[in-house]
């Protein structure tokens, strides 16, 4: 009777286990309306870096560019840099937003902010200040999508 409760009371020890399971983060969907923002910003990005290198290469390069292909014609040198450069950061937002960056929502969301901030105290009561109004709303209420 000692020997089978020795036995009993002695752990049963294996010499190998499984590893533990851990469960993967499930990854929430993208949401449409940033889908959507995150294209628009995306073509507009592209548009202001296509701006600032054709303007660029018109000055540099005008036989090969002409000077009818310059899609904003009153800038100089430096605000075609600076589109260049504004454009690849708002391509960099998009491309973040679309992969859910939480650090690309919430520049979005201060600079959806400042656009509204900025129309209401110029006065600018108009549509577009009531889709801003609304974006800012939206970005806010899906902000538990991103990670």
């Amino acid at each position: 009777m000692t020997s089978s409760s020795a036995s009993a009371s002695t752990p049963v020890e294996f010499d190998h286990l499984p590893p533990r399971w851990e469960p993967t983060p499930a990854r929430p969907r993208l949401p449409l309306g940033v889908a959507i923002l995150a294209v628009l910003i995306a073509g507009f990005a592209v548009l202001m870096v296509l701006a600032g290198l054709l303007f660029v290469l018109a000055q540099y390069v005008g036989n090969v560019v002409p000077a009818s292909l310059e899609i904003f014609q009153s800038i100089d040198l430096l605000g075609a840099a600076i589109l260049v450069v504004l454009g690849a950061a708002l391509l960099a937002v998009a491309t973040s937003l679309w992969r859910q960056e939480t650090w690309a929502l919430w520049t979005t969301i201060v600079l959806v902010f400042g656009t509204t901030a900025y129309l209401f105290f110029t006065g600018s009561i108009t549509i577009l200040f009531l889709v801003f109004v609304v974006l800012f709303i939206y970005l806010i209420s899906v902000r538990r999508y991103f990670y």
